[in-house]
């Protein structure tokens, strides 16, 4: 069974970047689809970026698209999410989550790392 644990969540101000990092240890991380999710408070999660199982595609909401920039590497079993040019609506928890087999938009993800707080000040 895939453990996540998600790091480099924090403060920073409107304008700025962070970089999240999920470490995911267990067997085979390159067989697992990876997705990057988000929650504020009151609101419900929703997926910021999906990424494939060799890290060669990529989908993004809307909302995040061309400030976002989600990787990985499976070497290190290490998935990431660079996020640029961050605004307050931007702020929440961020989970990294993994499911066996092949990304498909829409898919449910079943594994879940622990969350890791972004806060955004204006």
């Amino acid at each position: 069974q895939l453990q996540l644990v998600e790091s480099g969540g924090g403060l920073v101000q409107a304008g700025g970047s962070l970089r999240l990092s999920c470490a995911a240890s267990g067997p085979t991380f390159s067989s697992y689809s990876m997705g990057w999710f988000c929650q504020a408070p009151g609101k419900e999660r929703e997926l910021v970026a999906g990424i494939t199982r060799a890290g060669l595609g990529t989908n993004y909401a809307g909302s995040v698209l061309g400030r976002f920039i989600a990787s990985r590497d499976n070497a290190r079993n290490r998935a990431f999410l660079q996020m640029n040019s961050l605004k307050p609506e931007d702020a929440a928890v961020y989970y990294c989550a993994a499911e066996a087999g092949p990304y498909s938009r829409g898919m449910q993800f079943s594994t879940w790392g622990q969350g890791t707080q972004v806060t955004v000040s204006s």
